[in-house]
């Protein structure tokens, strides 16, 4: 495919497709979630300590990340407008695997596999929401991600609320929500189809005109940011539910509600970095989201159980809002290679944040739970370095406005 990311741009932004494919990643999201969410009982049924943990989210996030940019770059030159439902089917796949699990191995197999759908899953989305943007990146990326933020938010609450109570053989329940996915995915792929031959036209970009070792230095710096925000997303993803019963006594139940309203905070911060980072740029929107949070995550470890859930759910927006504003300056970077890019950051998010799993369980078993949230406390503070960004382009203009028109 060549630029069909911006193939609907001038003639409207595609609200359906958006909806459609938003809420496609809200069911891919629950049911990745449920892997976190459901570790307890895992760690309970197989006796695993935090290193094996670790493990489970490194085999998820690795698959997902190292498959990636190998799909983004294949359906760059070879679009696959139906690999969206065959990938959902991998996570269907994987689930039933996880329901039927009775050794350690299996459930490896099983990660692996529900991380192989997603692999397959949010570049092609990625690429699908720029499509329909419109010329509106910003918001088709928000109302993408939320979707996805949404459903990982929801995950542990269904894992609460059926998976704790009925144990492992429930899993299986959520098949039908891969299946559900799958039908709508099957509507989104013929979208594509119809849309992926259209004349395309690539928004003008000042990152095509960068030289060589200022895109090497660009993309290191965003390589440092999605360090900083998805090793500090892990220490909560993972291992929240664990703080906060070894630091305050909660029942499993009572920390699942906690990673929830991290979470739905994490959704609500998702939808408005989109939309905000193409009024008043990328690079201000990163430098906020990242080194903002610093002063709360800092106090994080210090708070009491009440006060830290209002210390996670400003975490939560704050942090949120980066990786939109992320996505879509390293889309207009290289705004040839959407699916690529689009893969590349995207691998990159699951394999750090797998990669930051496994390492802080291995700390958390060695110097303890609570010793892990204070050293990721200073994570934020490598939001210092988004100051070494570019500004690639003028914020977007209003609807209505011609997207070549420069606003002041």
């Amino acid at each position: 495919m060549k630029n069909t990311s911006s193939a609907a741009a001038g003639s409207g932004t595609a609200f359906g497709v958006l909806g459609a494919i938003s809420f496609s990643h809200f069911l891919n999201d629950t049911i990745q979630s449920l892997i976190l969410a459901i570790y307890p009982l895992f760690k309970t049924e197989f006796g695993l300590n935090f290193a094996q943990i670790g493990l489970i989210t490194l085999v998820f996030q690795c698959t997902a990340s190292l498959l990636q940019p190998v799909v983004g770059y294949y359906t760059d030159r070879r679009p696959k407008p139906y690999s969206l439902a065959l990938g959902m089917g991998c996570t269907l796949a994987g689930l039933l695997t996880l329901s039927l699990a009775s050794h350690f191995p299996v459930v490896l197999l099983a990660a692996a596999l529900i991380g192989s759908g997603s692999a397959v899953f949010h570049p092609e989305s990625a690429r699908v929401a720029r499509m329909a943007s419109g010329g509106r990146h910003g918001l088709a990326q928000s109302i993408f991600q939320v979707g996805g933020n949404a459903g990982a938010a929801t995950g542990p609450l269904l894992a609460a609320w059926i998976i704790l109570p009925y144990g492992q053989r429930s899993i299986a329940l959520f098949s039908l929500v891969a299946l559900l996915a799958m039908i709508v995915l099957i509507g989104v792929g013929r979208w594509y189809r119809q849309h992926q031959r259209r004349p395309a036209r690539t928004p003008a970009s000042s990152g095509q005109s960068l030289p060589r070792a200022r895109i090497v230095q660009t993309l290191a710096v965003l390589l440092t940011l999605i360090f900083s925000k998805f090793f500090y997303m892990a220490s909560i993803n993972s291992y929240l539910i664990f703080y906060l019963m070894h630091q305050y006594g909660l029942d499993t139940q009572t920390a699942q509600y906690h990673l929830f309203y991290f979470l739905a905070s994490v959704a609500a911060g998702a939808l408005l970095g989109g939309p905000i980072g193409d009024r008043i740029g990328r690079k201000r929107v990163i430098w906020i989201s990242i080194l903002g949070i610093a002063p709360f995550t800092l106090a994080l470890p210090y708070a009491g159980p009440a006060v830290s859930v209002v210390l996670t759910m400003i975490i939560g927006f704050m942090l949120a809002s980066a990786f939109p504003a992320i996505l879509v300056y390293a889309q207009e970077l290289f705004p040839a290679r959407i699916g690529t890019v689009s893969g590349l950051f995207f691998g990159l998010a699951f394999g750090l944040a797998g990669i930051g799993a496994a390492v802080l369980g291995q700390l958390a078993d060695a110097w303890g739970i609570v010793a892990v949230y204070r050293l990721c406390s200073f994570l934020p503070l490598l939001g210092l370095f988004a100051v070494f960004l570019p500004d690639l382009r003028h914020p977007a203009p209003a609807p209505g406005v011609p997207e070549t028109a420069k606003a002041g």
